[in-house]
């Protein structure tokens, strides 16, 4: 007589549980890096729509400051970054920070700059080169 073996032995559940955690060990850095770049991309879309509505105030009023006649709002930043605008007359700042502790704390293009010249920057940045401002 013979006894069928139901269900599985411990060592088939070893070899499942190494086998997920060999995938997940591999997945996992590749979406973290995935999500930092799409992170990375939206803060520089926010940049660069922040920086035409400034444009375009420059443009009725003759300066990027604020006016009594004219007020022109910009976004608070994103779920990762908050944006900052230092507005004169004849010049801007935009500047947008990683916020602590979060998925973009150790990012390599740490935070980002544009001015009213449309120079970009990444002070703090490890590898700013390659890939921080979408191309």
């Amino acid at each position: 007589m013979s006894t069928l073996q139901k269900g599985l032995s411990l060592i088939e559940l070893l070899l499942v549980v190494a086998v997920v955690g060999i995938l997940a060990g591999i997945a996992y850095p590749s979406y973290s890096e995935q999500v930092r770049k799409a992170a990375r991309t939206e803060i520089a879309g926010l940049l660069f729509e922040s920086a035409q509505l400034l444009e375009r105030h420059y443009s009725r009023t003759g300066q990027y400051a604020d006016s009594e006649a004219l007020v022109t709002p910009l976004a608070s930043g994103t779920e990762h970054y908050r944006l900052q605008a230092v507005r004169h007359s004849t010049s801007f700042t935009l500047t947008a920070r990683r916020i602590p502790g979060g998925l973009m704390t150790g990012d390599r293009c740490a935070d980002f700059v544009l001015d009213q010249a449309g120079v970009r920057r990444n002070p703090g940045a490890v590898d700013a080169g390659h890939g921080c401002w979408g191309g």
